[in-house]
């Protein structure tokens, strides 16, 4: 987002798995979304070019552009700004396009003081409402009214709130630590409509900081008494801002005008946030169409939700199983993650998927994580699908996301090794994965083992 001074993210998943539990039962799909976006970001972290930052967010429903538009003109940042803009009307300014006394303006107009001028000022300049030119301040283009079309409205919003987000590098909330985390935090209540409490939120800012900034045991004490009061801080100053508002239960969350923003923000960034309009379209499609579409990158990945949603589970798992049965390693590599999705209701296609040569041993693990009866994997069986995992990639022009899979498949083990085994298992892509392998990686000893290892195949 537009601001993110780190790299992680609010919550650890583990630690998010205790938390969310204070959100109530009504909100499991979106605990669920939340963990999943929490995962990516965690793996992200680690695995850097990968394909993996991308967060996956719940369809929502915006408010209507009117509706929202109208909101604008009542948020009492905006309002300020404006008032600031008719104070000032033409008048000198600093070298550095400032006002020269900042207490001035607070005490005319009933500001806090001169943090909050600064605030209004940034927006008030880089929105045109003012204009400074040759060290004079004086009316901008921009004169805020009802009669402006919704979507310039929408627009001018889109530009205040990015104007606040990039103030957290100068003590936007006053809160150094709730500053490096207010993108995170943000994205976290975007996903969690509902509201997140408080306390949740000081536990995940408090996690996130110690993990990240590897904080001493003394500074985390210190920030565990002051950091409740400072989010207090905080949330009512993105109240003012006009993108908090507390819930029916009391917790913070978006207000409409918040969830449009920060999914501005997140599409910006290229996190899949899609609005439920957007999704619908895919319900009606069949499982190949799904399938194609996902492979194409026309999908994203939170269509798959809707068109699982929309189906008994059994019938899904059954048409996905036919098309991966049948197709190639990038069609099963595509399926295998639908699959993911569901649950112990879909296991009699997947005990079905056990005759299937090409997805036996999918169907075989898919059972195994589920705690159901399945064949056992050998080594070479779980080397095959190591195989095809790195195959579906290169199918779908993904070779750097290849590539990560592949260090990933046996951390702290002898590469060089995997390679070899690779070279024993009778897979139709096996050549084409070594031979990216042999061209591609940066082990120089492994790029070396899959060259050799690709001739072998090739001379059998």
């Amino acid at each position: 987002m537009a601001k993110s001074g780190n790299t992680g993210n609010v919550f650890d998943l583990g630690e998010l798995r205790r938390l969310v539990d204070d959100l109530g039962s009504g909100a499991q799909e979106a605990r669920a979304a939340l963990l999943d976006e929490i995962r990516a970001a965690d793996e992200s972290g680690e695995r850097p070019g990968c394909d993996t930052d991308v967060l996956s967010f719940p369809p929502v429903t915006l408010a209507p552009d009117g509706q929202l538009a109208a909101a604008v003109l009542e948020v009492p940042l905006v309002l300020d700004a404006q008032r600031l803009a008719a104070w000032t009307g033409t008048r000198q300014v600093t070298p550095e396009g400032l006002l020269p006394d900042p207490f001035l303006p607070c005490a005319e107009l009933g500001l806090p003081g001169p943090a909050r001028l600064h605030l209004l000022w940034v927006v008030a300049v880089n929105t045109g409402m003012l204009r400074i030119s040759r060290g004079t301040a004086t009316a901008g283009p921009l004169a805020l009214s009802a009669e402006l079309p919704p979507r310039a409205l929408l627009e001018f919003w889109d530009g205040v709130v990015m104007d606040v987000l990039d103030r957290a590098d100068e003590s936007l909330t006053g809160s150094a630590v709730v500053d490096d985390h207010l993108a995170e935090m943000l994205a976290t209540m975007y996903a969690v409509r509902e509201g997140l409490s408080t306390a949740t939120l000081v536990k995940g800012i408090l996690q996130s900081h110690e993990v990240a900034c590897e904080a001493r045991p003394a500074d985390m004490r210190a920030l565990t008494a002051a950091l409740p009061g400072e989010l207090d801080e905080a949330l009512a100053l993105l109240g003012y801002c006009g993108l908090i508002e507390p819930s029916e239960a009391g917790r913070p969350r978006l207000t409409p005008l918040g969830m449009w923003a920060v999914r501005q923000d997140l599409l910006r960034e290229g996190h899949d946030a899609p609005t439920q309009d957007e999704v619908a379209v895919f319900a009606g499609l069949d499982a190949a169409e799904l399938v194609d579409a996902i492979m194409k990158r026309s999908a994203a990945p939170s269509a798959v939700t809707v068109w699982l949603e929309s189906r008994p589970p059994e019938f899904a798992a059954r048409e996905l199983v036919k098309i991966a049965a049948s197709g190639t390693a990038g069609q099963r590599g595509t399926v295998g993650k639908i699959l993911e999705e569901l649950g112990p209701e879909a296991e009699e296609p997947l005990r079905e998927a056990l005759a299937e040569p090409a997805m036996w041993r999918y169907a075989a693990s898919w059972l195994h994580i589920r705690d159901l009866p399945a064949p056992a994997l050998t080594p070479a069986d779980s080397t095959w699908i190591a195989i095809d995992t790195l195959a579906s990639l290169i199918h779908l022009g993904n070779a750097p996301g290849a590539m990560c899979e592949f260090d990933m498949l046996e951390p702290g083990d002898d590469l060089v090794r995997v390679v070899e085994e690779m070279a024993q298992v009778d897979h139709p892509d096996t050549i084409a994965v070594l031979d990216l392998l042999g061209a591609r990686h940066g082990d120089a000893a492994v790029a070396k083992a899959a060259r050799k290892a690709a001739m072998k195949v090739r001379s059998r």
